[in-house]
Parts: structure tokens; sequence; C-alpha cells
């Protein structure tokens, strides 16, 4: 006795299947889309409400800007931010030796060229240069 099966029912489990391969290939696309923003949150990023939106976009724009918000996303360092601001030198004995020795070198050599510039003598302008009329 073979099992007969409805080629009805058939149709509506190859449906089912199909409506929820559709479901988690939508959900895989957001999901995709987010990670930029997802690092932006991480890293405590300015621009993550910007970069949040701009992935929305990115899914009317085929994708082609979601590569640059990864990169965007990147590029802000926790801690450092954008690593244009000035570091701080943290005040230590070698730096501060350092500094003194600097100090004292440029002292050294002020003198030197003050003591160059009095031992030479400047001639007085004399009248080389002739009158135009």
């Amino acid at each position: 006795m073979a099992l007969a099966i409805d080629p009805r029912t058939l149709d509506f489990v190859a449906l089912g299947i199909f409506v929820t391969v559709v479901i988690v290939f939508i959900y895989l696309v957001i999901y995709i889309h987010d990670i930029p923003y997802e690092i932006a949150k991480k890293r405590d990023h300015p621009h993550r409400d910007a970069i949040h939106i701009a992935g929305w976009v990115s899914l009317f724009l085929m994708h082609v800007i979601w590569p640059f918000l990864w990169i965007w996303a990147y590029l802000y360092k926790p801690g450092e931010g954008w690593g244009l601001e000035t570091v701080e030198l943290k005040d230590s004995t070698l730096s501060q030796k350092e500094i003194t020795e600097l100090k004292e070198r440029l002292e050294a050599l002020e003198a030197k060229l003050s003591e160059a510039s009095e031992n030479t003598t400047v001639p007085p302008e004399s009248d080389t240069q002739m009158e135009v009329k």
C-alpha cells in the first residue's frame, strides 16, 4: 500500500519553505546593513545615528554606500577619537631632564651668538649709493 500525498499539500509545503527563506533573507540583509551601526555604537562614535540612517538609505541605493559606512564606523577609535587631537606629554623625570638639557644648550648657543656679534664690527654705511636724479 503506497502512501498517497495530495499534490496540493506539497504545494503548500513548498510555499511555506519559500516564505521562510524570503523572511530569513530579508532579516539577514537588514542585519548585515546594521553592522556599521553596531560598530559605531560599540566604539561610542559621535556620528552613530547618521551611520544608522545611512545604512537604511544604503538598502535603497543597492548597497553602494555600505562599504563606506563600514570604514566611517571604524575610523573613530575609542579613547583616541579621530587621531587629530594633540597628545599631551606626561610629566616624567626623563622628559623633564631632556627639557632642562635642551634649555641649557639653547642658552649656550645664544651666549656664543651674542659674543660673536659683539666681536664683529659693522662698518658704517658709506656713500657708495649714487643718487638718482
